[in-house]
């Protein structure tokens, strides 16, 4: 099979199911992973797809949004030594907020059992992980739970945050770029995720290099909103100091 004809195949594939990986298309094409990254990128230069981490969705879909387990699965390593970096961030007593995200869940999983802070978030992921350590004051903020995220959204969580105000907040996104700044798919969860870093005097962003120059529908804010990104060596040097050069401190863990 020619290049064009894979190509038109993979466009096919990625129109009928929403979005296409690339471990998968080398097994269908029997051909390399790197072939198929060639043709992800000629078919995102064209204009007919936009890549994203792992694999391509169709243009059109910067709304798509995988579900949780398969959100939690994608750079699984990589998000656990972000998690490793991010703990030395966490005070020694004090308010914080842990935004809904995968990292951020996998963060309130590795916080330590006799850890003693009040921690207020709207995800359910976050506090059941939280729930059973006896030293921490924790506030779920209410409000409709969004499937996709199991996070809470609309009028009583704005309000809820309207009302705190913490010493860190750590925060997710699903792509960022010093251009596009942070995005998310959904516009009630970008406004959730625009009152929490108002709540906080700092903020954190702990978001895998896979997320790095990817564009979702609803922007809540700018990399220069964020005091510290905790992000994996997959973000080039180049790329780190360019967001440096705005004001933002780099971890690459």
């Amino acid at each position: 099979m020619y290049a064009p004809e894979r190509q038109q195949e993979i466009l096919r594939l990625a129109q009928e199911s929403g979005r296409v990986d690339v471990l998968s298309l080398a097994e269908e094409f029997q051909v390399t992973a790197e072939t198929v990254r060639r043709d992800l990128k000629a078919l995102d230069r064209a204009g007919l797809l936009r890549r994203v981490h792992g694999g391509a969705i169709p243009v059109g879909r910067l709304d798509f949004e995988p579900d949780l387990a398969e959100r939690d699965a994608v750079a699984a390593d990589e998000k656990d030594r972000i998690v490793q970096a991010a703990l030395t961030d966490l005070p020694a007593d004090g308010n914080v907020i842990i935004d809904a995200g995968t990292t951020t869940a996998r963060l309130a999983a590795a916080v330590p059992v006799d850890a003693a802070l009040t921690v207020v978030t709207h995800a359910l992921p976050v506090a059941a992980r939280l729930a059973d350590h006896p030293g921490i004051a924790l506030h779920l903020v209410g409000g409709r739970v969004r499937h996709r995220t199991r996070a809470a959204v609309d009028a009583w969580a704005l309000g809820a945050y309207a009302e705190i105000s913490a010493d860190v907040v750590f925060l997710a996104t699903n792509g960022f770029s010093p251009d596009s700044g942070l995005t998310t798919p959904d516009l009630a969860e970008a406004a959730v995720k625009r009152a929490v870093v108002k709540a906080a005097r700092r903020v954190v962003l702990l978001a895998d290099s896979g997320k790095f120059g990817q564009r979702h529908f609803a922007r809540f804010g700018d990399l220069t909103d964020v005091d510290l990104l905790i992000t994996d060596t997959g973000l080039s040097p180049d790329d780190a100091r360019s967001i440096e050069s705005r004001g933002t401190e780099v971890v690459r863990a």
